[in-house]
């Protein structure tokens, strides 16, 4: 086998596997997944904001989900790990599923958003962006974006530090699509200066979305349930 059809054999693998956890563990906030070839077999680490639904009581869970791997995928003798994500407001997977279950749960998508977005910005970031796609209020597809904070487009140091994701949504109206991009506290831009002193998640400092209202605890109430359901 060629060095070319080797990489694509192995990156098509990895896709797969991360379209296929992304839905089995949906619940679990799954963000993403690596594979490393070992003397022992493969190792898989899973990120996930809820690492106990991904282990499951006594490791039932994870069991199942190796077994699952090896036989639908062909691994040989998967050894999975899983890692927290420690702050899941600034991995775009992780919001752009809550904010996929709040449109199941009934939430209206511009609240959704909004508070989405203001946890995203109190978390730290210096900017975010929302985008949501779909027949929102007509038969007619349409987009809404929602931006707050510094948010560069174009360029090497956005290629290489801007953080973005998709997600995909089934609702009575059609599919809508759900994409997040979040820019760490820790980016560094060259056009960007600090103040002298200042650190740098200090720069940029967060502003309040305009039309959240009071409704962020409510739509919070509702995305928990939603996950709990």
């Amino acid at each position: 086998m060629s060095v070319q059809r080797y990489f694509i054999k192995e990156n098509a693998l990895r896709a797969a596997v991360h379209e296929f956890l992304s839905k089995e563990l949906e619940r679990a906030g799954y963000s993403k997944v690596e594979l490393m070839k070992t003397p022992l077999g493969v190792r898989v680490v899973v990120y996930a904001a809820r690492p106990g639904m991904v282990i499951g009581r006594r490791g039932q869970s994870i069991k199942e989900l190796t077994k699952l791997l090896e036989e639908k995928f062909g691994l040989e003798n998967p050894q999975i790990s899983v890692a927290e994500i420690e702050v899941p407001e600034l991995d775009p997977a992780v919001m752009a599923a809550q904010i996929a279950s709040a449109l199941q749960k009934g939430v209206h998508f511009r609240r959704a958003a909004y508070w989405a977005l203001r946890r995203i910005m109190e978390a730290g970031a210096l900017g975010a962006e929302i985008k949501i796609s779909g027949k929102l209020t007509t038969e007619r597809a349409r987009y809404e974006k929602y931006v707050d904070g510094y948010l560069p487009k174009a360029g090497d140091p956005v290629l290489k530090q801007m953080r973005e994701a998709t997600h995909y949504v089934q609702l009575k109206p059609g599919l809508f699509g759900i994409k997040v991009r979040i820019l760490p506290p820790n980016a560094e831009f060259p056009d960007r200066v600090a103040p002298v002193g200042a650190k740098p998640e200090e720069g940029v400092k967060p502003a309040e979305a305009e039309g959240a209202g009071g409704a962020e605890e409510e739509v919070e109430e509702e995305v928990a349930g939603a996950e709990d359901e």
